[in-house]
């Protein structure tokens, strides 16, 4: 075939081209999840009502992941308990956010050298409004650093939790968990109510359940992968320094894995 034939063969199959977009699959309009695999049978039969609400500063780049835990939140507490803010620094003119971290009741979960395990809040104190960072790690350090009014409030931090449910997706560190999880192991300690952490991690199961079932495997930390000589990569001075920090610890599971706990 000569080049000119080439070339018009090319133009033709151009030409060929549908001119409308593929069928997208249908999406819940709960959890907007496609819905072969949407979650929301999972979800509690009433949203929860807690006495505290959830407030997430969100990283924008967060809503373009497909399999995040946020909405898991946002769709399993009764409307106006979990409150979602977008952006990377706030309050960015938003008097109802300003307002809501001016609050004396307004705890942010940071794992910063002035935070304290949130179990010694008094909880006399609440209901309270629990602010978390939606984002990684380093994303959650550039909206920290370029919010100056999230360094005065009052921080808290988890101490005793275990390794994350969200098993399909690589950790830092053993002991580090999702958005979802960090809040639900707060709240449960706010509330003082372990229904809430029942309840609330059943669409998180059932994620990652559908994922397994689709041939995606179950992930260890790079915590654990390193230390069994088993991670591919090359790892960061931070991380690396925070292993080191671990093996001078008890349970190496808990501080080192809290220092980046939600925020991966």
């Amino acid at each position: 075939m000569s080049d000119t034939q080439h070339e018009d063969q090319a133009w033709s199959d151009l030409a060929n081209i549908p001119a409308d977009p593929p069928k997208m699959r249908d999406l819940c309009e709960k959890c907007e999840r496609p819905v072969p695999v949407c979650w929301c049978s999972a979800l509690p039969a009433e949203p929860l009502v807690p006495k505290s609400r959830i407030i997430l500063l969100q990283h924008p780049a967060e809503e373009k992941r497909s399999l995040r835990t946020a909405p898991m939140l946002s769709v399993g507490l009764a409307p106006g308990k979990c409150l979602i803010y977008k952006g990377k620094k706030f309050p960015k003119f938003d008097s109802e956010l300003e307002s809501i971290l001016a609050d004396k009741k307004s705890l942010l979960m940071y794992p910063s050298a002035s935070s304290i395990p949130i179990e010694q809040v008094d909880l006399r104190d609440g209901p309270f409004n629990l602010i978390l960072i939606d984002g990684t790690w380093p994303q959650a350090k550039a909206i920290y650093a370029s919010s100056p009014v999230l360094h005065s409030m009052r921080q808290v931090k988890l101490v005793s939790c275990g390794n994350s449910n969200y098993i399909i997706r690589t950790q830092p560190t053993d002991g580090c968990l999702s958005t979802l999880e960090t809040a639900i192991e707060a709240l449960s300690v706010l509330e003082g109510d372990d229904s809430f952490r029942n309840q609330l991690l059943r669409p998180l199961h059932a994620l990652c359940q559908f994922q397994l079932d689709k041939g995606a495997v179950t992930h260890q930390s790079k915590e654990f992968l390193i230390k069994h000589n088993q991670y591919p990569k090359l790892i960061g001075k931070r991380l690396n320094k925070l292993l080191r920090n671990a093996d001078n610890l008890k349970d190496p599971t808990k501080e080192a894995g809290n220092e980046m706990e939600q925020l991966t």
